[in-house]
């Protein structure tokens, strides 16, 4: 018997997103009839308890009953429950210093941990996560800031509606500047970013026009691997290659620096990957951008002048560009950084929902029937034991 329970989030700050929303959970209880759910009460959820008990969902404080506890963000080391099997991003795969002590932990109480960053296809690709809507908010938010830089157009907080439709609408007589922006990354972030620029009726350009050619409207340019890395002795890119040695590339970015008004950030990065540009860069006088969107958003990542996270309540805050502190934005020798780690939360219900799909259709099935390769290769940690291929974490791991 599978016995799913939904854990309340207890990281601050608080995430109001869900594995599994109401209508999902009746759904699978409806399917299944070795599948039982349990929902932890929490006043924060984008989804109350109370659609949960209409569902006829069971609602209570204490789940320990149940097998497989299903979060999103992290769960803070002091509510671990021992020798459990979670699910939720523990975002510890790149050895994040912040998160070491919670897999040591892990490691300590024998838990079993699955984490949803590795649930991936045959040739690499995520199954699941958020980052379509990610992509969306970010790239609302850095479209946002640069008009409130500007004063050229003024664009709604994304939380002041509830629905993607919604979202929608407000873009309804916008008119946009000829402005030029470049997005980098080409997973679901990128996804979500260009439906966005879509939306508000900005069109695509190819790199050489982008950069040789002057536009009467708003463009953006789509770059992918193949646009920004170049091998160090070759001068070519190969996808295989550069993830197996990315030391040996470098990055092109910086031949888009002058041409660029708005950066939407989307690439996968970890510290041996070449940066898009460096800190001094932004001191010359070629560098046009005014607004960074980073959703990637790792600190003095992909993109140095991430000083650290802003929030959902103040996305938005500056870099000054001779001293390279963090000020407030949209001040004349500042850059403007959008660097939220939470995004999808300004449209959790949509998020949520989508990602409960994508856990269902994939994911609940194989460890309803007892495993499958997928499980396997996702899950860290085994009863407190490290599995390939993490033993890269004996280290970061206190062994």
């Amino acid at each position: 018997m599978l016995r799913i329970g939904l854990i309340k989030e207890d990281k601050i700050p608080e995430d109001n997103r869900v594995a599994l929303t109401p209508a999902q959970c009746k759904w699978l209880l409806k399917n299944f009839d070795d599948i039982s759910i349990q929902v932890q009460c929490s006043p924060n959820r984008c989804y109350a308890d109370a659609e949960y008990e209409r569902a006829g969902i069971d609602v209570k404080e204490n789940i320990d009953d149940c097998n497989l506890l299903l979060g999103i963000k992290e769960v803070p080391v002091d509510k671990l429950v021992a020798e459990k099997r979670y699910m939720f991003f523990s975002h510890t795969k790149k050895l994040q210093p912040a998160n070491q002590k919670l897999l040591q932990t892990i490691l300590k109480k024998n838990i079993t941990l699955i984490d949803y960053e590795c649930l991936e296809h045959d040739d690499g690709t995520r199954i699941i996560g958020f980052g379509f809507f990610a992509g969306i908010v970010g790239a609302h938010n850095g479209m946002m800031a640069y008009g409130n830089r500007t004063g050229e157009y003024q664009l709604q907080r994304v939380g002041s509606v509830n629905s993607f439709q919604k979202l929608v609408h407000t873009y309804f007589g916008l008119r946009l500047p000829n402005v030029k922006i470049a997005i980098t990354g080409t997973g679901r972030v990128a996804h979500g970013v260009m439906e966005i620029m879509n939306l508000m009726g900005i069109n695509e350009v190819e790199t050489e026009d982008y950069i040789d050619a002057d536009f009467t409207y708003p463009v953006y340019v789509h770059l992918k691997g193949v646009n920004l890395y170049a091998h160090k002795d070759t001068g070519k890119y190969n996808r295989k290659d550069f993830h197996a040695n990315p030391r040996n590339y470098n990055c092109r970015f910086t031949e888009y620096i002058s041409h660029t008004d708005i950066l939407i950030n989307g690439i996968y990065w970890e510290k041996n990957i070449p940066r898009l540009f460096e800190m001094e860069d932004i001191t010359k006088e070629n560098f046009r951008i005014k607004t960074i969107a980073d959703i990637t958003d790792d600190l003095n990542g992909s993109v140095p002048c991430n000083l650290g996270d802003s929030t959902i309540k103040d996305p938005v805050y500056g870099v000054d560009k001779r001293s390279f502190e963090k000020t407030a934005p949209y001040l004349p020798n500042s850059l403007d950084i959008m660097a939220v780690g939470n995004l999808p939360n300004e449209l959790a219900r949509d998020a949520s929902r989508y990602f409960g799909e994508q856990l269902i259709k994939y994911v609940l099935d194989d460890i309803r029937k007892g495993g499958s390769r997928l499980i396997d290769h996702a899950t860290i940690v085994d009863a407190g034991k490290l599995k390939e291929p993490y033993l890269y974490m004996k280290e970061y791991a206190g062994f």
